[in-house]
């Protein structure tokens, strides 16, 4: 398989991945108190630089689709692909596995948990103390979502990349 035709479809698979766990999980993964399992893919820019704009695509189409104001569409989705971008930069700088993983996943959780907050304010029109609960509420549901859910991901798909699985080399 050409590898333009590799990347294009590992995208197409992250993108379609997001958008289904993030409905199977449907009355958890909205909301001010939300829990998306499909957070768990955004340590994949650790391995992959086309999950950046799959992440961005999958919850932009997520958030389309469950009927989200425009704000919280584009701006929700720009904090994924900004902490996407983020999380690529760290599996490029730093080697140790480990570290990698607790290192990127900082960016999705700190950036949801701060700004979503922020768009939801201008979309619902929130009281200024939900901030404080909303962050407190999207730190837990993130870190669950990224370093549990994330951190199982990332040890399968190191494992096949060491072994030289085709679609994951």
């Amino acid at each position: 398989m050409p590898k333009k035709t590799l990347l294009l479809a590992r995208a197409g698979i992250i993108a379609s991945l997001y958008v289904v766990l993030s409905f199977v999980t449907f009355p958890i993964s909205g909301g001010a108190i939300q829990f998306r399992i499909a957070e768990g893919l955004t340590l994949l820019p650790l391995f992959f630089i086309e999950s950046v704009p799959a992440l961005f695509v999958g919850c932009m189409l997520f958030n389309l689709i469950s009927g989200l104001p425009v704000y919280d569409v584009v701006f929700g989705s720009l904090i994924t692909l900004v902490a996407g971008v983020c999380t690529w930069g760290v599996g490029k700088a730093l080697k140790n596995k480990c570290v990698k993983i607790i290192v990127g996943g900082t960016f999705p959780v700190l950036f949801n948990a701060f700004f979503l907050p922020v768009i939801w304010y201008f979309c619902y029109g929130q009281l200024e103390f939900a901030y404080i609960l909303s962050v407190l509420s999207l730190l837990i549901s993130q870190a669950l979502s990224v370093y549990a859910v994330g951190t199982f991901l990332s040890i399968a798909v190191s494992r096949l990349k060491d072994k030289k699985v085709k679609f994951f080399d």
